[in-house]
């Protein structure tokens, strides 16, 4: 039976199906059993399940990334939780230099890392520029791990799952924007990142819009707005970013001739500007106007007014997609 699930909530039941039937799943991680460090997503686990498999640690994030690594390897299937992706730079040496070159150096042979690290996405709210950060695009860039971003209530509960039970080391990144969102959810499986991609969430005929996490959820409103233009707006949600599949956007914008790519991390040598040169490399010579829309490069600031000028919005996108087509009209 459908149930009504905000975000967080439905990364909570991924957690309660992966620990109910998958006895080698623990979560370990900061202030797992405080609301303050990961919102509604992971209540009352530690005692649903028992502290030994909901571990909170003391303030290490490379010795709690370390930890999960190293079961990961004994046949476990850890998820190590970072409250603040800003501060995963401190495992950096375990995650890039560890867990996604284990299986390449050892050709394929031996215990693959089945790890999953979750990196949580809380900025805004004058926190300033050492809590505001995205960094999906770092992760990215790195073969051997698998990234993937859930913009949907049924994405975050199932990329969740799929990521815990996929044979790779796996980035999950969720963001706090979206914790509030709702929806229905279907009953929970299992799953495997295998053969996921980016989604179609809107069929348009004059410009294709694509974001990865909250960035779809600007591109929805975004649609919304310019339908009421006539401008018939196309909606893809990438889901995983690495590794990346763009086919789908190319047949898109094949038939818009018009592509915005909205992203949360910063342009130079970022998700938007490789979505636009892997699409631009399959499209020839064909013309068409790309453009994308990131957070200006610079640190994040800490003042209320400073950040609504800071973060992309609804009417960024409007106004670049006005822009594209008049562009392409001309």
């Amino acid at each position: 039976m459908n149930n009504q699930s905000n975000y967080g909530e439905a990364i909570l039941q991924g957690f309660q199906y992966l620990l109910s039937n998958h006895s080698n799943v623990f979560a370990i991680g900061q202030g797992l059993w405080s609301p303050w460090y990961v919102g509604n997503s992971m209540r009352d686990l530690e005692n649903d399940f028992g502290k030994d498999r909901v571990m909170d640690t003391p303030v290490s994030e490379q010795g709690c990334t370390g930890i999960a690594l190293g079961a990961s390897l004994c046949g476990y299937r850890p998820i190590v939780i970072h409250p603040r992706i800003d501060f995963m730079i401190l495992a950096a040496d375990q995650i890039v230099n560890q867990a996604a070159k284990w299986s390449h150096m050892l050709g394929g042979n031996g215990n693959r890392p089945t790890v999953t690290i979750r990196g949580i996405v809380n900025r805004g709210g004058e926190q300033g520029a050492q809590h505001s950060q995205v960094l999906h695009s770092w992760f990215a860039h790195i073969p051997g791990l698998r990234v993937v971003m859930p913009a949907t209530v049924q994405d975050a509960r199932d990329l969740l799952i799929a990521s815990v039970l996929t044979d790779d080391p796996v980035v999950y990144i969720d963001d706090r924007w979206l914790y509030d969102d709702e929806d229905m959810l279907s009953p929970p499986k299992d799953l495997t990142l295998h053969g996921i991609g980016p989604k179609r969430l809107r069929i348009g005929e004059h410009v294709t819009m694509v974001g990865a996490s909250y960035s779809v959820k600007l591109c929805l409103q975004a649609a919304q707005q310019l339908e009421k233009e006539n401008i018939e707006s196309e909606v893809i949600d990438l889901r995983v970013i690495s590794p990346l599949n763009v086919e789908k956007i190319v047949d898109s914008v094949r038939k818009t001739r018009c592509l915005v790519v909205v992203d949360g991390g910063w342009s130079p040598c970022g998700l938007a500007g490789e979505i636009i040169a892997s699409v631009t490399e399959r499209m020839g010579p064909s013309r068409y106007v790309a453009n994308r829309i990131t957070i200006p490069f610079a640190p994040a600031p800490t003042s209320k007014v400073l950040e609504e000028i800071y973060y992309p919005t609804t009417e960024d996108i409007v106004s670049q997609v006005r822009e594209n087509i008049n562009a392409l009209n001309q």
